[in-house]
């Protein structure tokens, strides 16, 4: 057996060596790249585990159906109509204990005779409508026309209800004539800004 090494053939060309491989996205070539991808992570598709850090407690995502009844629940048209609900409750609250306390009488000649229970509910309910039907004018307008401006302005202060009171007042006294109108606009601007005051620095 020829145990002799190979001995190199001198008319034998060297074989060209190819350059290195590169490697690595951020350093090529570098043990710094591994690091590099440990902390800014996957760079060819969507990442979907986002981290979110906890403030206060848990952190929930929201999905599109809560969304879709955040957005419903404030809109100005909910806002309205919830303001006209409440409203009507309140003045029909109202209405139910100024006609107990003071019964207003339609027919001066029935003053002389005693009034039956029928006669007593129905004023009673007449009054509790009517109340009730002022106050949720009131309320729905109010309240539509504070949405809509806190919807243009896109601030939320106090302004935004003086000029819905302003709007709410004028509208109001305009049945009865201009002057009324300026009066009932600016007594209910001013009535608005005290509440709101009031609100949001007790």
């Amino acid at each position: 057996m020829n145990m002799l090494p190979k001995l190199p053939n001198p008319d034998e060309k060297p074989k060209e060596e190819s350059p290195p491989k590169t490697t690595g996205f951020f350093f090529p070539n570098s043990d710094l790249d591994e690091v590099a991808r440990h902390f800014i992570g996957n760079t060819h598709r969507f990442r979907e585990n986002i981290i979110i850090p906890k403030t206060y407690g848990v952190v929930q995502i929201k999905t599109n159906e809560e969304k879709m009844v955040e957005a419903a629940f404030e809109s100005c048209a909910f806002k309205s109509v919830m303001s006209c609900v409440l409203g009507y409750g309140l003045g029909a609250a109202i209405g139910l204990f100024t006609s107990s306390v003071n019964p207003n009488i339609a027919d001066p000649l029935a003053a002389e005779k005693q009034q039956t229970a029928r006669e007593i509910f129905r004023e009673m309910r007449a009054a509790t409508h009517s109340y009730g039907k002022n106050f949720a004018v009131i309320g729905a307008v109010f309240a539509g026309v504070e949405c809509i401006i806190e919807s243009k302005r896109g601030v939320s202060d106090w302004k935004n209800g003086t000029y819905a009171g302003a709007v709410t007042g004028g509208l109001i006294g305009l049945r009865a004539g201009v002057k009324a109108g300026i009066v009932g606009a600016a007594g209910f601007a001013a009535f608005s800004t005290v509440i709101d005051y009031y609100m949001r620095h007790r």
